[in-house]
């Protein structure tokens, strides 16, 4: 922090005494800058896209999954570029509600997708629940993939 506010009150010094010399190198900077920003955020709002691509279904499903995986898992890749990792949150609501009823504790389960997913492929697992507030049941609970993380081959 004391590094920034030493180069900020340089470049303004240098700007006052200099202006002439530091204005040029301070727009070229600055058009650098901006150009790095803008990259940044179009890739960031690019993953954001082909991550609302995927087609995530998650299933109380007891009867096709083990008993200590309960969850069933189906994924789609809609994208044109393979998935290469995934990661996300599972959340628990009551029907019609909008209340997380899953505790993330920080011993809760980590939900990973496939290594590589290719486009227009599906994938799919048992996962095990995460931990419940008291008082309810899996089976009556509609659960939900959330803060999707993943990136895609370029």
């Amino acid at each position: 922090m004391l590094i920034g506010v030493v180069l900020v009150i340089t470049w303004l010094i240098l700007l006052l005494r200099y202006p002439a010399k530091a204005l040029p190198v301070s727009l070229a900077a600055f058009v650098g800058l901006g150009l790095v920003a803008a990259w940044v955020l179009w890739e960031e709002s690019r993953e954001t896209r082909q991550l609302a691509r995927l087609d995530l279904q998650i299933a109380y499903a007891p009867e096709h999954c083990p008993a200590d995986r309960p969850l069933r898992l189906k994924i789609r890749n809609g994208n044109d570029a393979p998935l290469t990792e995934l990661r996300w949150r599972i959340a628990a609501y009551a029907p019609g509600d909008s209340i997380n009823l899953a505790d993330n504790l920080y011993s809760s389960p980590r939900y990973r997708g496939p290594g590589d997913l290719q486009p227009g492929a599906d994938w799919q697992d048992c996962l095990p629940i995460p931990p419940l507030r008291p008082g309810y049941r899996p089976h009556t609970l509609e659960f939900r993939a959330e803060r999707l993380q993943g990136s895609f081959a370029n």
